[in-house]
């Protein structure tokens, strides 16, 4: 069943500040093998004119995609995530994320298609710190696969006529 194309440009309420830790940040860099300083060592991030260490570009993937999360339970919406497959990810930062930050989302579905059965989502995420800039905006294309067809009904095997 095709999503309702009425809840294109539906924004839901922003999410609750969530505070960058550098330790998360770390963690995350570590996780993604990215050995680059800015991420881990307050004074090389200092040195390259940050504030304290920034996040790695995907490291904001976590609260926008748990802020989507509101999308995908509204009710109304009716998207079966049981049929969910995650299609595509960007991002176009205004600046780093760095430890420090207290972010909140507020995620708008930008498009709903239906193609070739499957319902595909689009939700932004806008990204902005406890001032009210904006960080970063998130696109997360959501594909919600189309059931499979119920098999063919097998009919009945005819019997043998009996010999005479």
């Amino acid at each position: 069943m095709a999503l309702d194309q009425s809840f294109v440009g539906r924004s839901y309420p922003p999410t609750d500040p969530y505070e960058v830790g550098r330790e998360k940040i770390r963690e995350f860099a570590v996780a993604v093998g990215d050995a680059n300083p800015v991420y881990t060592d307050p004074e090389a991030a200092k040195a390259f004119g940050h504030q304290d260490v920034i996040a790695p570009p995907t490291f904001v993937f976590a609260i926008t995609f748990a802020a989507a999360g509101q999308v995908v339970a509204d009710p109304q919406l009716g998207l079966d995530y049981s049929r969910v497959v995650h299609g595509d990810q960007k991002f176009a930062y205004t600046r780093p994320v760095r430890a420090g930050d207290r972010l909140t989302v507020t995620s708008t579905i930008d498009t709903i298609k239906s193609l070739a059965g499957n319902d595909v989502i689009d939700i932004r995420g806008e990204v902005h710190d406890e001032s009210g800039e904006r960080v970063v905006t998130a696109w997360t294309k959501l594909v919600s696969r189309a059931p499979e067809p119920e098999p063919a009904a097998t009919p009945a095997p005819t019997p043998a006529p009996e010999e005479a």
